[in-house]
Order: structure tokens, then C-alpha cells, then sequence
């Protein structure tokens, strides 16, 4: 039984023939695979090519980029360099033996904060003017030596000598507190009060001196020299009063041109012509 099965088996075999089945893809899927595969290839060498441009473009390098260096101490830039927002640092400084610029098409604005983020300094250079906002303003050498200094009470100059070059001259509405007041070498010095009074006040003495020139002081209604505990000294060859009033003269009718000088009780000075004694009493009526 099994020798005859086995024959009726080889004899279906050979008559159906092998059967084969086809695994992959074929056809338009294939040649869809290997357009797609060669464009992904096109696309991975074009932006390779475009990263290189933009790296040799930009100078990218391990240093940094463009004009941007990092180096220990922080970030350098060579040339110019334009900051869209706002730029926060520590220490802007220049390379060494070169200035460093600021510019903007408008202004300048230097803030300082303080941890609250509230404005304490600020510094706004304009095309107009240059504001400083803070509670004091100081000015001083390299040495550290105080020339100006501004607050809410005072405005101090430190230097030694203050220059005043404009043709008006200084317009002080209230009072000044200086030891000495001068002009330059052959220059006259005016003090003047258009509309009010001038006053000259200190505590030990005033001194009036012009060593090459002539001192002249005019007033409209009344000078008044005054000393409290002291004494007026007037020291010159000459000293005249040429406006001075003269009283009437005597009886006798002298013509001699010797005057006597005389004070009238109320302060008022006279001339008196002088005679063998003192004839300020004579002319009493000067003082009325």
C-alpha cells in the first residue's frame, strides 16, 4: 500500500510542476523608492553645502563668530558693532590706545539700578542737551582732587581759580561767599547791582586794592562805608572830595584857598575856609 502511494505522488509533482512565489516590490513602487531615496540624497548634500556657506560666511570658528571673539576676560568685538535692545554688562571698554564710540540716531541713555530695578542714575545725551540725573554730581582730577560738585543744598568749585569769559560777565540773583575776587591781568573788575543795592560784608574786614589802576565807586543815592568795632583807613597820597559843600565864608573876607574839613552831626561832610582857629561852627548851617 504505501509502495503505491508513493508513485501516484511523484507522477502529481511532476505533472503540476513547482510553485514559486515573488517577495519585494516591483514595478512603479520601485522606481517611486528610488526617486525618493535619491532626492533625500540631493536634499542631505544641498544643506550640507548651504551649512558650510553660512559657516565660512559668518566666520564661525571655535574663537567665536563674525567680529565676536570669547576670550577669557568676556566677549571682544572688532569694528562696529549695532545692538538692536537693550545691552546689559559689567565693563565696556575699548582696546588699548583706541577711544571707544557711542552712537545713536537719537540718543544715549546710561541708567544705573538698583536691585529693585529702580532707576538711581541716569545719563541721556541728546541732540539737544546732556542730562545727569542724580542726587549729586562731582567732577574731580585723576589725583582725586574735588573741582565741581552740585546738590540739592550747594554747588562747590574746587579749582583754584574760577574764569568767567563771557562779555555779560556773572548774574548772581542772591547772595556769594568768596575770599577774593579779581580779574585778570589788565582787566578791570566791576562789581555792579543794576537795580538794587551792593553789599560787601565780612566778619574780620574788606580789603580794596588795585595795585595798577585807579578804584572808582559810584553809586545813585547813597555810599556807606561802616565799621563796627573798628576803624576806616583810607591810605593814599592824595584823597580829595572835590563835590563837597562849602559854607559861607567869614566876615573878614579872606580869600585863601585853605579849607577846614568838617563833619556835621548827622555824618554829613562840609568845607569851611579855615581861619586862626576852627570855623565848623561858623558854618553849622550846611548841616540843616
Amino acid at each position: 500500500m504505501p509502495q503505491e502511494q508513493y508513485p501516484h505522488r511523484s507522477t502529481m509533482q511532476t505533472s503540476e510542476g513547482p510553485q514559486v512565489y515573488k517577495v519585494g516590490i516591483y514595478g512603479w513602487r520601485k522606481r517611486c523608492l528610488y526617486f525618493f531615496v535619491l532626492l533625500l540624497m540631493i536634499l542631505i548634500l544641498v544643506n550640507l553645502a548651504m551649512t558650510i556657506w553660512i559657516l565660512k560666511v559668518m566666520n564661525f570658528t571655535i574663537d567665536g563668530m563674525g567680529n565676536l571673539r570669547i576670550t577669557e576676560k568676556g566677549l571682544k568685538l572688532e569694528g562696529d558693532s549695532e545692538f538692536l535692545k537693550p545691552l546689559y554688562a559689567k565693563e565696556i571698554r575699548s582696546r588699548p590706545g583706541n577711544p571707544l564710540y557711542f552712537q545713536s540716531a537719537r540718543n544715549v541713555t546710561v541708567n544705573i539700578l538698583n536691585e529693585k530695578t529702580k532707576v538711581l542714575t541716569r545719563l541721556v545725551t541728546g541732540p539737544q542737551a546732556v542730562e545727569a540725573h542724580s542726587q549729586k554730581f562731582e567732577v574731580k582730577t585723576l589725583s582725586g582732587k574735588l573741582l565741581f560738585s552740585a546738590d540739592d543744598n550747594e554747588v562747590v568749585v574746587g579749582a583754584e581759580r574760577l574764569r568767567v569769559l563771557g562779555a555779560e560777565g556773572t548774574v548772581f540773583p542772591k547772595s556769594i561767599e568768596t575770599p577774593n575776587v579779581r580779574a585778570d591781568p589788565f582787566k578791570e573788575l566791576r562789581l555792579e547791582s543794576p537795580t538794587r543795592a551792593l553789599v560787601m560784608e565780612a566778619p574780620k574786614g574788606i580789603e580794596i586794592n588795585a595795585e595798577a589802576g585807579s578804584l572808582k565807586a559810584t553809586c545813585r543815592t547813597e555810599l556807606r562805608l561802616e565799621s563796627k568795632d573798628g576803624e576806616i583807613t583810607l591810605n593814599s597820597a592824595k584823597i580829595k572830595l572835590p563835590n563837597l559843600p562849602q559854607g559861607s565864608p567869614s566876615s573878614a573876607g579872606s580869600r585863601q584857598k585853605i579849607y577846614e574839613l568838617c563833619v556835621c552831626p548827622n555824618g554829613r561832610l562840609f568845607l569851611s575856609q579855615a581861619g586862626s582857629s576852627s570855623t565848623c561852627q561858623i558854618n553849622t548851617s550846611v548841616c540843616l
